[in-house]
């Protein structure tokens, strides 16, 4: 039989069966669509020495008046500056707590800071030490401490937390020294969590400002208190913890039934259904009496715990930089000695009584140039009064003007449809402002309103803050209900990946979708965390240049947690998270769960490169729908019946003819068969087969119903463009 040639449309198709999604690709990997042919993704490299601390959500990229080029970097933990090669903390920091003590343990690396007013850090908390004098015996000098970062683990009072240092204390001080506490502002959670709570409760019902301790001696996976025998735990403190109730140490949650401090006493593990578990002596140990039951019904509502997020725009060479549901900071690239300056509210030219203080989001207008405020305070400066679907902008080149008069272009707005603003993008000449639930377009349509509102959508409600982009006046974006695009009008965009992008999409943590333009590649992609994953680790693409009746779509699981396309730079910059390491940048001591974030710029090579010099090999791969045999038969009769018999034999391939527009080094295609299309795949004898530029055909000997391909590489230097597949079958019988 002579070859057959296959022409397979571009993109994946995971709504049919491997089967029934004939002429289609079905599966890949770090692949992407030119011109209606697959191809391995360009690599990436790393842009700096360090890898970052936490986990980065928001990137913005920003000229100076002088032409030099920025990256502002917003993390769970910091704010970040990426100016030429280097990284430079910006992170803006909260009020001194001046003439605190220090108290240490002799062999214990865990210290403690007592402040002579109350402080309101939480565990997990950064802090600066500045001039620090310590008190003798302590077994460390002052360069141990002084303008070093460290992690709050644990609140035992209202005026004390301690810290663990990189090394064990020389001995006991009971209290003594001067050490200023420098408070980082704080950001947010890392991960976004979601459970139930009653009224004031927060993720899983916990409560804001539980008594904390840690572990004074190690906990073992089974049913005993401290060291792995008795019924007491041991804790560094007994502090303010309920005279009887339970404690959370990590994910497991612990019974006492009294205190004889430093002790627990009368302890039940596996309370509530948590495992028992291991944990070392210095975890975290949390006051969970007064917290809601996991899995008791919702008595007020259900509770969503947002990660730490930023948003970041520039007005001119000031960054103005805002935490979620937090204050608004800025800085300003023209300042004397700008990369040493932190980014405050008392920045040149900025008034912190005139802003607000709790705004969802922030963005500078296109054109108009007002600083608008989304979900804010109905009054400035009572963070009790932040309104969800409250809207505020300033007035017209004045970021601090936001009282309306007769001769200023200040105001506010209150939108109806939905819960809470979500996001925020500018487009053309206006802003996209979504809900929940509905888009509306903001406008500038002059004196005496200065905006103008419409709901152009409903349903159609943006599921994060960053899961939205815009190109050349089109928005695109990622709703609970599905993928959506606005060009003037809200349309639902087909798409073949759907079903497989929602089934393993855990919409709960939408806050953590982050989206991207690689317009160079007509790509609009989305990173998203699957069930099951505390972080981003799958992608989908939209490739809008190719129109098909479902779309150009196809996935992977390279994750990112941020992207900003080629606009300042020449490659589009992007980020990546590690839980399980530590970050070098800010170097924080004693750290713990800060985890690391890869600073990538995108579209270099063909491979991962470190920021140790290192690489790291990217793998492809895509593979085409299940193949078969098809015979026709023409009936004699009024009607020229034509009846397709797909599948009715077994099928032979005798050889097949590799066609690559681009080929670099090698490739490997394998052919699988089965015998009915639920079947398992079983890959053939001679699979799989290296291919390389001079590689003019495969002999094979391959036998089934239905047989597939898959095109993949496994090894560093490699890329590929995939052609035309051509194959030599023939049948083979019926069983």
């Amino acid at each position: 039989m002579a070859l057959i040639e296959y022409d397979f449309l571009p993109g994946i198709d995971k709504q049919d069966t491997s089967a029934g999604a004939e002429n289609r690709w079905i599966d890949s990997d770090n692949v992407r669509f030119r011109y209606g042919l697959p191809e391995k993704v360009g690599g990436w490299s790393s842009l700096i020495s360090d890898t970052i601390t936490g986990v980065a959500r928001k990137l913005h990229a920003f000229v100076d008046l002088n032409g030099n080029r920025y990256v502002a970097i917003g993390t769970d933990k910091f704010l970040l500056l990426y100016f030429e090669g280097q990284l430079h903390d910006i992170t803006p920091l909260k009020s001194t707590l001046s003439s605190s003590t220090i108290a240490t343990t002799n062999n214990n690396p865990v210290c403690t800071i007592t402040t002579s007013t109350s402080h309101s850090l939480e565990p997990g908390d950064i802090v600066l030490f500045d001039s620090v004098t310590l008190p003798s015996g302590t077994g460390f000098s002052a360069s141990d401490f002084e303008d070093k970062l460290f992690q709050v683990t644990s609140v035992p009072t209202p005026t004390t937390f301690t810290i663990t240092q990189s090394s064990n204390a020389g001995g006991t001080v009971s209290t003594g020294g001067s050490i200023a506490v420098k408070p980082y502002e704080k950001v947010g959670p890392a991960a976004q969590s979601y459970g139930y709570g009653f009224g004031i409760s927060q993720w899983n019902g916990s409560v804001s400002g539980a008594a904390t301790s840690t572990l004074n001696g190690s906990l073992s996976a089974n049913s005993a208190g401290t060291g792995g025998v008795g019924t007491n735990v041991t804790l560094a403190a007994t502090t303010n913890f309920s005279a009887a109730g339970r404690i959370l140490v990590e994910s497991e949650l612990i019974s006492y039934a009294s205190i004889s401090s430093p002790n627990l006493q009368t302890i039940v593990r596996n309370v509530n259904g948590t495992d028992n578990a291991s944990h070392n002596t210095g975890t975290a140990v949390t006051d969970a009496t007064n917290f809601s039951d996991w899995g008791e019904g919702v008595l007020a509502s259900e509770v969503t715990l947002e990660p730490g997020l930023w948003s970041l725009d520039n007005f001119g060479q000031v960054l103005i930089a805002t935490i979620a549901n937090g204050k608004t900071f800025t800085w300003n690239a023209g300042a004397a000695a700008p990369l040493t300056t932190r980014a405050s509210t008392a920045t040149s030219g900025f008034s912190t009584s005139s802003n607000p203080t709790a705004s969802r989001l922030t963005l500078v207008s296109p054109t108009t140039r007002h600083l608008c405020h989304f979900g804010t305070e109905t009054t400035i400066g009572d963070t009790t009064t932040q309104d969800d679907m409250f809207i505020r902008f300033s007035d017209q080149e004045d970021i601090n003007d936001y009282t309306a008069t007769a001769i200023n272009s200040s105001g506010d707005f209150r939108l109806q449809d939905g819960t809470k603003i979500v996001g925020a993008i500018k487009a053309k000449e206006t802003i996209l402002v979504f809900t929940d639930n509905a888009l509306y377009t903001m406008k500038f349509v002059g004196a005496p309103f200065t905006f103008g509102f419409e709901q152009v959508g409903t349903n159609c409600g943006l599921i994060g803050k960053n899961a939205v982009v815009e190109i050349d006046g089109s928005a695109f974006w990622l709703s609970s209900n599905g993928f959506f695009m606005f060009d003037g009008t809200v349309k639902s965009l087909p798409c073949s990946v759907e079903d497989f992008v929602f089934d393993n999409f855990d919409t709960t943590k939408g806050q953590q979708v982050a989206a991207g333009i690689n317009n160079l590649f007509t790509e609009v992609v989305w990173y998203y965390p699957s069930q099951g994953s505390s972080y981003n680790d799958k992608y989908v693409v939209f490739n809008y240049s190719e129109p098909m009746k479902n779309g150009v779509w196809y996935t992977g699981t390279e994750a990112r947690t941020s992207w900003i396309d080629a606009i300042v730079y020449p490659k589009p910059f992007a980020t990546k998270y590690n839980a399980s390491n530590n970050g070098t940048f800010p170097l924080v001591v004693g750290q713990d769960g800060l985890g690391q974030t890869k600073f990538f710029e995108h579209e270099v090579g063909t491979d991962q490169v470190n920021e140790d010099g290192s690489t790291t090999t990217v793998t492809s791969f895509i593979k085409s729908y299940d193949i078969d045999l098809e015979q026709a038969k023409r009936i004699d009769g009024p009607q020229q019946l034509q009846i397709r018999t797909a599948g009715e034999v077994f099928l032979a391939m005798r050889r097949f003819v590799p066609d690559f527009k681009t080929l670099n080094g090698n490739a490997k295609v394998s052919l699988s068969v089965k015998r009915y299309p639920q079947q398992s795949d079983t890959i053939t004898a001679l699979s799989p087969f290296t291919i390389d530029s001079n590689t003019t055909k495969k002999d094979t000997r391959a036998r089934g119903r239905f047989i597939n391909v898959k095109i993949e590489n496994d090894d560093s230097n490699e890329t590929w463009r995939f052609g035309t597949l051509r194959l030599d079958m023939q049948p083979d019988g019926r069983r």
